[in-house]
């Protein structure tokens, strides 16, 4: 797959796109971050993976805003979907879907532990998910209109 790269000096509206990407992986950085060093939830093993799916995205994102240029959507995608395969799994692990004996997690803290619940359903895992769902939904809106 041949990506041209645009240039975001050009096309505001990708700048755009490219900046709630940004603010997505800033927002679930800073709230891992919150919940393990203020709130003193330690990290599970797939916790751990999803950080470090996360943590280079916020890098990458505004490194690309800075220089105005659409290089961050090769190098992002890769990490945002595999981030969100592991969010996926452990969210099917979390709600008891994949059993507790399948998981990675043999050491430490249990990946099925839950730290937090608001509503009911909304889980540090569930949070993990829904921010890697929607990195992956603004760089596929972003590909389909500017590097299609």
């Amino acid at each position: 797959m041949e990506v041209v790269m645009i240039n975001l000096k050009e096309n505001q509206s990708a700048w755009y796109l490219l900046f709630m990407c940004w603010v997505v992986a800033f927002v679930a950085t800073a709230g891992s971050l919150f919940f393990s060093q203020v709130m003193g939830f330690p990290p599970c093993e797939l916790c751990w993976y999803q950080r470090i799916f996360m943590y280079p995205l916020v890098i990458f994102f505004v490194v690309s805003l800075i220089n105005l240029d659409a290089s961050a959507f090769k190098y992002s995608l890769p990490l945002a979907i595999l981030g969100w395969l592991t969010a996926l799994y452990h969210n099917l692990l979390h709600y008891g879907i994949v059993p507790e004996s399948a998981t990675p997690c043999r050491e430490g803290v249990s990946c099925a532990d839950i730290w937090i619940n608001w509503l009911g359903f909304i889980t540090i895992p569930m949070l993990s998910f829904i921010a890697f769902s929607l990195i992956l939904i603004i760089l596929t809106i972003f590909y389909r209109r500017y590097l299609k």
